[in-house]
């Protein structure tokens, strides 16, 4: 037996020392590429942290700040690349002509993305969201006719939440492809609620009782200033709005206490919210209506 392997050794000894020396350098490479995308993951889901703690304010100089919603995305994309990389390398280390490898992964390539172009093109459009930050994991939108908060956000889908709690899944180019509306992305949101009195009632009134709710609790915004405009005449009622701007958190409990103070402050006030009106003219059989209509 040993006599056996010393002739091995004696033959080969070439090539089993560069074998051998292959099977170290390609270890190292593997350990390599473990350790730095156990890194660059660590990297990343600090920098993620931080970014989210920051809440959109500034950020200290040299530090690197990535938002949550496109650090998921990331951090596949570092893992599987830093492998293929490790891979490549390893191949090259053994010898095997990667370039001839590399073009006929590129054929096979152009004919799965011809055959899942759809699939693709909802990456594509996952990749420019995230990269835009057009909308934010939390933030409520509107495209289409769907609309919620979004939940999650991947290469191929978004997941949104409606508030009355339904699950939607939505391809990102569906997403990409449409106007939208994203109503949390500013900070803040500008109210509109129509007052509508009777002719006989004082528009200065009304002035005041809707100005002393606006006064009433400190949910609304100083600046922008609140409005209070006569919108228009209408066929009963001349129709006022209230305008005021409100931050996001305050903005629906500020709504939904102006709407239920209205109608008693108005009606505290002496004055009336009109109904709809119609005028019914009633002629006996055989008679003419008189000329004037009446």
């Amino acid at each position: 037996m040993n006599k056996s392997l010393i002739e091995l050794w004696n033959s080969y000894d070439g090539q089993i020392l560069d074998l051998g020396k292959n099977i170290i350098i390609s270890v190292v490479i593997a350990v390599s590429g473990i350790l730095a995308s156990r890194g660059a993951i660590k990297l990343i889901d600090k920098s993620s942290r931080e970014g989210g703690l920051s809440g959109g304010g500034g950020s200290s100089a040299g530090s690197l700040k990535i938002d949550s919603t496109f650090s998921n995305v990331l951090r596949v994309v570092v893992r599987y690349g830093i492998f293929i990389i490790c891979f490549i390398m390893i191949l090259n280390v053994f010898g095997i002509n990667t370039a001839g490898l590399l073009a006929v992964l590129g054929a096979a390539g152009i004919a799965v993305g011809l055959a899942l172009k759809d699939t693709l093109g909802n990456i594509a459009a996952g990749i420019i969201l995230l990269f835009l930050g057009t909308y934010r994991r939390g933030d409520y939108i509107e495209f289409g006719t769907w609309s919620g908060t979004v939940k999650e956000i991947s290469l191929f889908t978004t997941i949104l939440e409606t508030p009355d709690g339904i699950y939607i899944s939505a391809p990102n180019s569906s997403v990409w492809g449409t106007p939208l509306k994203n109503y949390t992305r500013n900070g803040k949101r500008r109210m509109e609620i129509p007052v509508s009195i009777s002719y006989s009632d004082s528009i200065d009134t009304a002035f005041r009782v809707v100005s002393d709710i606006a006064s009433a609790g400190n949910r609304l915004l100083a600046d922008p200033a609140p409005q209070i405009l006569v919108q228009s005449y209408g066929d009963n009622s001349v129709n006022i709005v209230f305008r005021a701007w409100a931050n996001l958190d305050q903005y629906w409990p500020a709504y939904w206490d102006i709407m239920r103070c209205l109608k008693e402050k108005l009606e505290e006030a002496g004055l009336s919210i009109p109904f709809p009106q119609r005028d019914i003219h009633l002629y006996a059989q055989g008679k003419n209506p008189p000329a004037n209509g009446r």
